[in-house]
């Protein structure tokens, strides 16, 4: 089963658990700080300009965003994590259902964590790499605006990364601008997402 990422179309917007899609089939989530460039990946990703939203205002994703790809199998936008110029109130309120969706969806088969090349391994970074470990959650990281650094200092940063994250984290180098690391993305979502696809669907009739 080959899927069809240009295929993406939105699907809703979901402020809780509660309101998310049936917790059938497969998903594979996004999440990051919010400036590192999760919205243009996923556009990049799927062959879209505009099918998640991006601002040149850091944290503009507030809701937890599901795009269908093909019956059940979805890509999940996590709320931004950071830079938002929004009440501590309001931040807390998403944190608390992201936390939920983290922990209880059942659905949720991969990770897909974007940093910045040039700020890796930040606070909120370091708390996703525990928990998706503790959790036994497979999870890929992406550094984000490669195309920012030269050849030689971007391959040290990943270099070095890689040697700080634990066995089964995976990591690569990527780029929306220059398409850097897209095929070694669309490989890996596939593998994810096809594995898992068919299982936990309603039977028919």
């Amino acid at each position: 089963m080959t899927i069809n990422f240009n295929g993406a179309t939105f699907l809703k917007s979901a402020s809780a658990l509660h309101q998310c899609p049936a917790d059938l089939g497969a998903e594979v989530a996004f999440c990051g700080r919010s400036n590192a460039g999760k919205s243009s990946a996923i556009n990049m990703l799927t062959g879209q300009r505009k099918l998640a939203r991006t601002s040149k205002t850091p944290g503009r994703t507030q809701l937890i965003n599901f795009f269908s790809l093909s019956g059940q199998q979805r890509l999940v936008d996590l709320p931004g994590y950071g830079y938002a110029k929004v009440p501590t109130a309001l931040k807390a309120h998403w944190h608390q259902h992201l936390d939920e969706y983290l922990r209880n969806r059942q659905c949720l088969k991969g990770l897909i964590l974007l940093m910045d090349i040039r700020h890796p391994l930040r606070e909120f970074d370091e708390m996703m790499l525990q928990w998706s470990e503790s959790a036994n959650m497979p999870l890929h990281i992406l550094l984000t605006k490669a195309d920012k650094l030269k050849r030689g200092a971007r391959n040290n940063t990943l270099f070095k990364t890689r040697e700080a994250l634990p066995r089964s984290v995976t990591i690569q180098l990527f780029s929306s601008t220059n398409r850097i690391g897209l095929e070694q993305l669309t490989s890996l979502m596939s593998a994810w997402l096809e594995d898992h696809g068919l299982e936990n669907q309603e039977p028919e009739g």
